[in-house]
């Protein structure tokens, strides 16, 4: 399943159309450094100039700026012309222009912040649209947002205001960088560090609208792709999401992060008061836990400990016992099964003259697996020989041995009981009754 979501919520099988990222936020354009404010003296290049930097129509105002770039490609102006250029094709909505135009800029500007961020923005939302090349373009969405990070601060710039920008570009570079990890590199782990990059450093009450409530969602689904899953982390960003989603958007959501919820904890009990802590907090609180569901092995040592005579067990709880407890209650309980005859009802899977494997719990059968093998006694005809997925009450076996990985109790000395008839009951003839004599 695809992993990339820009204008999608991931619900926890399938995508579902919702929340949309928000438009590139609008980087100035950077004004003309000081060795650019040369008088032009040629009249012919100043209209040009004015004309391409005057126009308000984004496609006129591209026209005139290409035109500009042209006929002047040594313009000591063409810097600020170019980034016009990048703002008017991106006005115009022309996406494949305005990399153009950004990569050009970004020969003349090597740091040019604005320049990169909008290749790595622009290269991130072709990449949701175009499956077969999302893998190229995220690589390369990432590759321009790596740049951004390292880019150091031009010296024409003021320090208030290359941090500023940098406010606005890094959380969205390491954002790019997440998804690249994610989906193109499949390190979910390196993905999840950039994500938390990410949200760490932005303001907390812009984790609550998109896009970095969108990857508040994509975190918490990436925790449960780890191996083993953190379902702790998982179901926090996945309550933390929900909780600042739009109404129409909450039920799948909510759908998703109980599903973990109870995944982990064995039922929702308490998943209120999780959802209730994540929107107080972006990050989980020290100390925060949720209470894993007891496992298959607590269980069957559980009932071990409760049950004062294991004989009552029924059959399929003795095996469960066998199969999860620890080695010390498994053997206590095989202690007493040992050599002992018992009944095996079930769903025969396979059958032959001499042996007949059979599924006696719900999940054996489920899996089609048997959890019960009985070794015959004596050989059946072949008539007789219980076919396979039929039901079979009668089957009976001593306890031999059993082995907890896989599952499998051996049984010795089977049999299929044949029911005895019950014998008619002698027949008495009907009383006669004779009128008493007078």
């Amino acid at each position: 399943m695809k992993k990339f979501f820009l204008a999608s919520v991931l619900a926890s099988t399938s995508a579902v159309a919702g929340m949309s990222l928000v438009v590139a936020p609008a980087l100035q354009a950077q004004a003309p450094a000081a060795s650019d404010q040369v008088s032009i003296k040629d009249p012919a290049e100043y209209n040009a100039y004015t004309n391409a930097t005057t126009q308000t129509d984004p496609k006129t105002k591209a026209s005139a700026s290409e035109g500009f770039l042209q006929s002047y490609p040594q313009s000591v102006l063409k810097r600020s012309v170019l980034d016009g250029l990048v703002d008017a094709y991106m006005a115009a909505g022309d996406m494949a222009k305005t990399v153009d135009a950004a990569k050009r800029l970004l020969q003349m500007d090597p740091n040019n912040l604005k320049a990169m961020y909008l290749i790595a923005f622009i290269n991130k939302q072709q990449a949701g649209a175009n499956p077969a090349q999302q893998a190229q373009l995220l690589d390369d969405a990432a590759a321009m947002a790596q740049k951004g990070l390292a880019a150091p601060k031009p010296a024409d710039v003021k320090d208030e205001d290359f941090k500023k920008q940098k406010s606005t570009t890094d959380p969205f570079f390491h954002s790019v960088i997440a998804y690249d990890d994610e989906v193109s590199k499949k390190d979910i782990k390196a993905a999840i560090e950039e994500f938390r990059t990410e949200l760490q450093s932005i303001p907390p009450e812009q984790t609550k609208v998109a896009p970095a409530l969108n990857d508040t969602l994509v975190l918490g689904q990436a925790y449960t792709q780890l191996t083993p899953p953190d379902m702790v982390n998982a179901v926090w960003f996945l309550a933390r999401a929900q909780n600042f989603a739009p109404a129409n958007y909450k039920p799948v959501i909510e759908k998703q992060a109980r599903y973990w919820y109870k995944r982990y904890h064995g039922k929702e009990d308490g998943y209120e008061t999780v959802l209730a802590a994540a929107a107080n907090t972006l990050f989980p609180p020290d100390g925060f836990k949720i209470d894993p569901a007891p496992t298959p092995k607590d269980i069957a040592d559980g009932v071990v400990t409760s049950t004062p005579d294991l004989t009552t067990l029924a059959l399929g709880d003795k095996e469960y016992i066998l199969a999860n407890a620890s080695k010390e209650n498994a053997e206590k309980l095989w202690a007493i099964l040992k050599d002992q005859v018992s009944q095996v009802p079930g769903t025969v899977l396979a059958a032959t003259t001499s042996q007949i494997q059979v599924a006696v719990t719900e999940d054996a059968k489920a899996d089609k697996k048997p959890d019960f093998t009985v070794n015959l006694k004596a050989p059946l005809a072949d008539k007789d020989v219980p076919a396979v997925g039929s039901e079979i009450n009668n089957l009976v076996g001593t306890y031999d041995s059993y082995t907890q990985n896989p599952a499998q109790i051996i049984m010795r000395d089977g049999e299929i009981q044949v029911e005895k008839k019950k014998a008619a009951p002698a027949h008495k003839p009907t009383p006669v009754h004779r009128k008493p004599a007078a």
